[in-house]
């Protein structure tokens, strides 16, 4: 699989370093090159400092052969608008994006994305590990509120 991954922060780096692992052709796009050492040294991506708002960035990033983005930057708008772009100018078949706000990843879930609100999810997790109950699917912790 072909994937794009926008922001190189903890999450974007631990899921760039474990797809390559499993063999998928990984590319990074990071704004901040210092960013990058997060990867470490045998990650096998490639990586491209640039801004993944950028269509120019996003092209030399093989976007438009990509089979899968994912924005996890640590701001909402800029993580919904680069997965925007990649789903509707790019038509990558598969985006996931890391939103923050609950009532955003609804609306952005409605639209065909694959969201994830961290809060959420690990609130969840962490409730349903207290009860002892099963976990479970992602999009089931994204529908809950106020950590119910």
């Amino acid at each position: 699989m072909r994937i794009l991954v926008f922001g190189c922060g903890r999450t974007g780096a631990a899921l760039a370093r474990g797809m390559a692992r499993r063999g998928h052709d990984v590319t990074v796009v990071e704004r901040d090159p210092s960013n990058l050492q997060r990867l470490g040294h045998d990650h096998n991506c490639a990586t491209i400092v640039g801004d993944g708002l950028d269509e120019a960035v996003l092209e030399q990033a093989g976007v438009e052969n990509a089979d899968a983005f994912v924005a996890c930057t640590r701001g909402d708008n800029t993580n919904l608008m680069a997965a925007q772009l990649a789903q509707i100018r790019y038509k990558v078949p598969k985006v996931c994006v890391k939103v923050n706000d609950p009532q955003r990843s609804h609306t952005f879930t409605k639209l065909g994305m694959f969201c994830i609100t961290p809060n959420l999810l690990t609130a969840g997790m962490m409730r349903d590990w207290l009860l002892e109950q099963e976990f479970l699917p992602v999009a089931e912790y994204n529908k809950l509120e106020n950590g119910d």
